[in-house]
């Protein structure tokens, strides 16, 4: 026999399920994707200053890939009161990374752009979800209960 989750456990008859969180999914997606182009602007980095000595060699690969890691970790976080800070805080982090390559630049304030309007729509999204829900079980009161 199959081990219920927790969630499977606790459930019991007329029980509504809990919406999802459009704002976690959308911010979590994005910082998915920041990871790959962190990873990928640790390469470029990397290639860019490959006659360098091995201790900037060695700096731009432990920088990036904790970069990179962070991006990874971050969706696990978002649930958290602060795990939407920790978001911005990568935002700017990415935005800085423009020192070592010029074109991360514009390619991290695209992303903090991208990470705000993941948010903000999120919110809006999540926000009209409760709103819908809660006509529904007032409809469903109003005309079910007969």
């Amino acid at each position: 026999m199959a081990r219920m989750t927790k969630r499977q456990r606790e459930w019991r008859p007329g029980q509504t399920k809990k919406p999802a969180q459009v704002k976690k999914m959308f911010a979590s997606t994005v910082l998915t994707l920041e990871a790959l182009v962190a990873f990928f602007a640790t390469l470029a980095t990397f290639g860019h200053h490959f006659n360098d000595g091995s201790l900037i060699k060695i700096s731009i690969w432990v920088v990036g890939l904790l970069l990179a890691a962070a991006f990874i970790a971050t969706p696990a976080f978002l649930s958290k009161s602060w795990g939407y800070t920790l978001g911005w805080v990568l935002q700017v982090c990415l935005i800085l990374t423009g020192f070592a390559l010029i074109p991360m630049f514009f390619i991290g304030a695209c992303f903090a752009a991208t990470y705000w309007y993941a948010v903000h729509t999120g919110e809006k999204l999540d926000y009209e979800n409760v709103q819908r829900a809660r006509a529904q079980r007032e409809w469903e009161r109003k005309n079910l209960s007969n």
